[in-house]
């Protein structure tokens, strides 16, 4: 009977919405992971229904020029991937993920609704020459729109941290088979994501076409509040993990504790470190035994010495009474989750370098395909360029099921890995295929060059060549992100602190953010530098009179010294280890 009752609850702290033990056949695992995936396909969906309008808005509506209004997308982007960072402190330190999505889902709706009106509704739609067709916006009404792109940028980006550890959080890692589930989690995750923004960008051309471009926000934000109400309607399915608090001041703890002991010297026998004994509680009932805190020791590991001053206890660290001072003496477990987290540092640049590829989608991938012929047949054309990131989303869902049911089964037979390729294999792989992306990308820019100048077309709207030759970038970036940023969910929320699980899904989201800063800051000294002496450069307005391909170029080269640098990294890389659990 004790068996049974064991095999009914979860043992890894999780509890119900109720917050009473979470029933292992009543919540978690996929029956309540579908509600989260349904949630991230419509939040997706809206997101980039959204953004993939947003560049030739910003150039019509609120007339912008090309270095502006890509400044402007990257920013917002970046923003948007910063944002993360308040989202998980919130989550693990104060309200838990449920209520930190729940909550900052509602302010992104608000923002989608804002925008929606700042477009549609004419006191706050920038009047437009009907003969001219330039748009007169006034500060105004340039503010409300970005007042909404924001709060976008806060809704979206607060509750993404969150999403994929608390789908993660669904499958006990105490439970073989669950654990098993939980790596192909990630994989479902993304490509419910890339369904949304597949249908986002394809259905927004319908939309467009059949409805009336005054739905290009309209759509989106309708999308964004479906999403909101599909996630709080599995509620009572959700396991929580309640926050453990304080997770920022355990880190300080540990580093103000060190410098303070800067004179002591790490005995060589790692044994005198300090750690707490397991915490004795009364087991007299199943239910109390299952409300005690679930905690995760780690193993001490050599690396970053320096640190592990903090674990070393002497005379003044405890008080008459015996009480330990937690900013002079810390446990060998939090020592531990410090160095987790700089050990993650290195690998998080080489997100920020990856991304920067990822942002070309919405500025110069954009810029490229607005030069090109749209015309699919002579009565159908593609109304937006970034309609062409269905290809992206197409790749990362076709790329996912391929490494899902094909490439992990086969790599398994070689590597004797669970899932195929160890996380930091798989993250080499997606930068290794970056360079490709923008390769392909520099060569198709080359073309596109040469039919200008081969028939004198300097000035025409766009260059008979077809858009869909874009096809292979988009592609090709979507693969990467199969390998890359998959890859990354996992590997982040594998070597985070228990405790700190959200802050680091977040920290591994701010390689987006860098990304989009870091070309903003490409583009803007690309800009500067190639406009000396009153030339046009190599991103000016009309640019078949600029050199695109060689700013594509420039970031294969970039890309290719991302990768050596990050086989570098990777191969001196340590692994986590908790106390008391199998490889």
């Amino acid at each position: 009977m004790e068996e049974e009752g064991d095999n009914l609850y979860t043992k890894d702290g999780t509890l119900d919405i109720f917050k009473k033990p979470a029933n292992k056949k009543k919540t978690g695992s996929w029956r309540a992971c579908n509600f989260i995936l349904g949630n991230q396909c419509m939040e997706r969906l809206a997101y980039y229904g959204m953004s993939s309008s947003l560049m030739n808005y910003l150039e019509t509506s609120l007339n912008q020029g090309n270095v502006s209004a890509a400044n402007n997308i990257t920013n917002w982007n970046g923003t948007s991937n910063l944002t993360p960072l308040l989202g998980a402190f919130l989550a693990d330190t104060y309200f838990g993920k449920y209520w930190t999505i729940a909550a900052f889902s509602i302010v992104n709706v608000l923002g989608m609704t804002l925008l929606t009106m700042s477009a549609s509704i004419s006191a706050l739609k920038p009047p437009c020459d009907p003969n001219t067709g330039y748009c007169h916006p006034t500060p105004a009404q340039t503010t409300v729109c970005f007042v909404a792109l924001y709060m976008v940028a806060l809704g979206s980006g607060a509750t993404r941290p969150c999403v994929a550890s608390f789908g993660a959080d669904q499958f006990d890692k105490t439970d073989q088979m669950e654990r098993r589930n939980q790596n192909s989690f990630f994989n479902w995750f993304y490509v419910a994501r890339n369904f949304g923004m597949l249908f986002g960008t394809s259905l927004l051309v319908w939309v467009q076409m059949n409805i009336g471009q005054s739905w290009e926000f309209g759509f989106p934000a309708l999308a964004m509040a479906i999403g909101v109400g599909f996630f709080l309607l599995g509620s009572r399915k959700y396991r929580l993990l309640e926050s453990q608090g304080g997770f920022p001041t355990k880190i300080f703890q540990v580093i103000f504790a060190s410098f303070r002991k800067l004179s002591v010297r790490v005995p060589s026998d790692n044994s005198l470190l300090y750690e707490t004994n397991e915490d004795d509680h009364d087991e007299d009932s199943l239910l109390e035994d299952l409300l005690v805190k679930v905690t995760f020791k780690l193993e001490h590991t050599d690396e970053l010495r320096f640190f592990d001053k903090a674990a070393i206890e002497i005379p003044s660290d405890r008080s008459l009474n015996g009480q330990r001072n937690p900013w002079t003496l810390c446990t060998v477990t939090q020592v531990e989750e410090l160095k987790s987290i700089i050990r993650l540092l290195p690998i998080w640049g080489c997100g920020m370098v990856f991304a920067i590829v990822v942002s070309q989608m919405s500025a110069m991938f954009i810029l490229q395909g607005n030069k090109m012929d749209p015309h699919m047949t002579s009565n159908f054309k593609v109304p937006l360029a970034s309609s062409l990131a269905f290809f992206n989303a197409l790749g990362v869902i076709v790329g996912t099921l391929i490494y899902d049911r094909l490439v992990v089964p086969c790599v398994k037979r070689f590597t004797g890995c669970e899932q195929g390729f160890t996380h930091l294999q798989r993250i080499g792989v997606g930068i290794a295929i970056s360079v490709f992306a923008m390769a392909s990308a520099g060569v198709l820019e080359v073309f596109r060059l040469k039919i200008v100048k081969d028939k004198d077309c300097y000035e025409v709207e766009y260059v008979p060549i077809s858009i869909f030759w874009q096809v292979p970038q988009y592609s090709l970036i979507g693969f990467a992100e199969v390998f890359t940023f998959i890859g990354e969910y996992a590997f982040f929320y594998d070597e985070a602190p228990h405790s700190m699980r959200s802050f680091c899904s977040a920290l591994f989201l701010t390689t987006s953010a860098g990304g989009n800063f870091l070309s903003t800051l490409l583009v803007s000294t690309v800009t500067k530098i190639t406009t000396r002496n009153g030339k046009l450069g190599w991103i000016p307005d009309n640019l078949n009179r600029g050199h695109l391909d060689y700013f594509f170029w420039l970031l294969a080269i970039i890309s290719l010294l991302n990768f050596i640098s990050y086989l570098w990294i990777a191969k001196r890389y340590t692994y986590k280890k908790i106390i008391g659990q199998c490889d």
